[in-house]
């Protein structure tokens, strides 16, 4: 079988001499995304610290597994299972609503923890999610409300916090049917409406146009590109596309998005740093500034496209210079403890001093999940 390094090395060019230590930091780990695991660790060593049930817990606890899954760490699992336990009870119960996306993304957890221990409890919460996608709001065309109170809304980052989730709960338990069309449908909405002729999404729609920060008249859309937002869309095509049938009927639109992404990824694309700004298409405002976690998204994607052929060409260089922008933004603190920088504080819509004053956080769990994400397909 071929690695995925092999791979890489092959088809982008990528050598492990990109694994270098950040200027002034201590020497570069082996294996970075252990480091980051352990790090994360040793700061919140109770899992209960960590937080509560919510997408950037699952999103990091997520990435943890997928290292768990290379290196059969124990404590790894451990670790996501304590975390879990906080939130479902001893018949599988979870005294929560499920009335926003994403508070479903940490379902994944669930899926995970019964597939390794077999205990019928997290099948038992997992179904409190599906049972609640259900009958979740939606708007005329099928696309899946951001929250119960923010009525036919559609947010960019919303696809990732429920689409995945659904599409392995249906694939485990027999529910494929609708799994397969409710996924793709919704990523096939939700794409048409944020669509922008650059390359990119917009970060919002809404049916409605009443929305307080103000859609667009003409096409209810929101004013700006937030990196992120388009970093969630990425990561959900692929992992939709990586499980989808090959001959599903929606397959081929799905990876036209991929294409038209890939189109704006390469043309926005920060000739010095490798990485994409938080508002993607101002780069020449002073006040931007490139962001790590969706770097790092759009990395992935680049990577994954290119290895399963619905992208060909110059996307290997933009593949290998956004992973060298990420590994910049990492490095090892005095205490031996890494650290990975610029990092967007959770964001909702708005204009474009508020995308651009949003706070550059370190170790942020956004920033923390995605590199995992992205490391364990890149360098492992």
């Amino acid at each position: 079988m071929i690695s995925r390094r092999t791979l890489l090395t092959s088809t982008l060019g990528i050598t492990g001499g990109l694994l270098l230590p950040t200027a002034g930091a201590g020497a570069a780990p082996a294996d970075w995304s252990r480091a980051v695991v352990d790090s994360t660790i040793a700061r919140y060593p109770d899992p209960a610290s960590l937080g509560g049930w919510g997408y950037t817990r699952g999103l990091f606890l997520l990435g943890a597994h997928r290292v768990y899954q290379r290196v059969k760490e124990p404590s790894y699992l451990a670790y996501i299972k304590r975390w879990v336990d906080n939130f479902v009870d001893a018949d599988g119960h979870m005294s929560r609503t499920f009335d926003n996306l994403d508070a479903m993304q940490s379902g994944n957890l669930l899926l995970v923890l019964h597939q390794e221990t077999g205990d019928p409890r997290y099948r038992t919460a997992a179904d409190q999610i599906r049972d609640r996608i259900t009958t979740y709001p939606r708007t005329a065309d099928g696309g899946m409300w951001h929250a119960t109170g923010k009525t036919n809304e559609l947010w960019g980052d919303g696809v990732f916090m429920a689409q995945p989730f659904l599409l392995r709960y249906g694939i485990a338990y027999g529910d494929q049917a609708y799994a397969y069309e409710e996924v793709t449908k919704n990523l096939s909405v939700y794409f048409r409406h944020l669509k922008a002729s650059n390359g990119l999404l917009y970060h919002a729609f809404d049916a409605d146009g009443d929305a307080p920060w103000k859609p667009d008249p003409a096409t209810g859309t929101s004013g700006h590109f937030w990196a992120r937002a388009i970093g969630w869309t990425a990561m959900t095509h692929v992992e939709v596309l990586e499980t989808l049938p090959a001959n599903h009927p929606r397959r081929a639109e799905l990876i036209g998005n991929v294409r038209h992404l890939a189109k704006g990824f390469a043309r926005y694309q920060d000739s010095a740093t490798g990485r994409w700004f938080q508002v993607v298409d101002k780069a020449s405002d002073p006040g931007n500034w490139t962001e790590t976690s969706a770097s790092s998204m759009y990395t992935l994607m680049l990577h994954a496209a290119l290895k399963h052929g619905w992208i060909s060409g110059g996307y290997a260089s933009a593949a290998r210079r956004g992973y060298q922008g990420v590994l910049r933004k990492v490095s090892v603190g005095s205490d031996g403890l890494t650290n990975i920088s610029d990092i967007s504080e959770g964001t909702n819509v708005g204009d474009l001093a508020y995308y651009l004053n949003r706070p550059r956080n370190t170790n942020d769990l956004h920033g923390l999940g995605a590199f995992l994400l992205m490391n364990e397909r890149l360098a492992h």
